[in-house]
């Protein structure tokens, strides 16, 4: 069954163009033109992944995206900004985006960026394995990406998951930040290490009994992060 991709943009000719080339892709679509809309869709729907511009009216893609994490929604985010800015582009990772594109971008790499996105989230399973990684009260599921603490539920977004699984994969080791980005990112956010930081700072909210003085991620000053079984 083909994956569905929501469409967020408030200029027409933009969603003609990415509605096209993602459904020649083999992506089923629906769209919407302002923030309130996109998010009224993603909470009735099922999506796979939403494309989502920042510069929307009514609620701009930003706000969209918080709310729906604060909701507890994990679907991928693809976020479109025009503005080729350090802050933005943090600020909507912080948020929860998994991804972003500068425009103008091509349909092409939007469709790469869609495909990376979905097959690195593994949303759809397609076989049964139920294999673990524990350390200390810490549980993960690589395939269903699922964790837990102490058999309580966490939720993550994709892209913090992946950086979870790959911590906990390479217990022990010392990893660089540019390591983090190109394993976890697949691609050169071109020295942004400032985004493993702030995907480390939500995993520690998450699993972490004192952020102040983490067990699990410690930093290794000047080189980067190690995940380590708590003492």
């Amino acid at each position: 069954m083909a994956e569905k991709i929501l469409i967020v943009d408030d200029e027409e000719s933009i969603v003609t163009l990415l509605k096209y080339n993602i459904e020649q892709a083999g992506f089923k679509t629906e769209v919407a033109y302002t923030g309130s809309e996109a998010l009224h869709k993603a909470e009735s729907d099922d999506f796979d992944l939403i494309v989502l511009d920042v510069m929307l009216p009514e609620m701009d893609g930003m706000e969209v995206c918080k709310q729906l994490r604060v909701n507890q929604m994990d679907t991928p985010v693809l976020m479109l900004t025009a503005k080729d800015d350090e802050f933005d582009k943090v600020l909507g990772l912080e948020l929860g985006a998994d991804d972003y594109l500068t425009k103008p971008f091509s349909p092409r790499e939007v469709v790469a960026r869609i495909k990376a996105i979905l097959r690195r989230s593994n949303r759809v399973m397609k076989e049964d394995n139920f294999e673990s990684i524990q350390i200390a009260d810490l549980t993960i599921y690589p395939q269903q990406y699922e964790a837990s603490i102490k058999n309580e539920q966490l939720t993550f977004t994709p892209k913090e998951f992946e950086l979870l699984l790959y911590l906990a994969q390479h217990k022990g080791k010392v990893l660089a930040r540019d390591q983090l980005l190109s394993a976890v990112w697949n691609y050169d956010f071109v020295g942004d290490t400032r985004i493993v930081d702030v995907h480390v700072s939500h995993l520690r909210e998450k699993i972490e009994p004192d952020t102040k003085k983490p067990v699990y991620i410690k930093t290794i000053r000047g080189l980067g992060y190690k995940m380590e079984e708590p003492k």
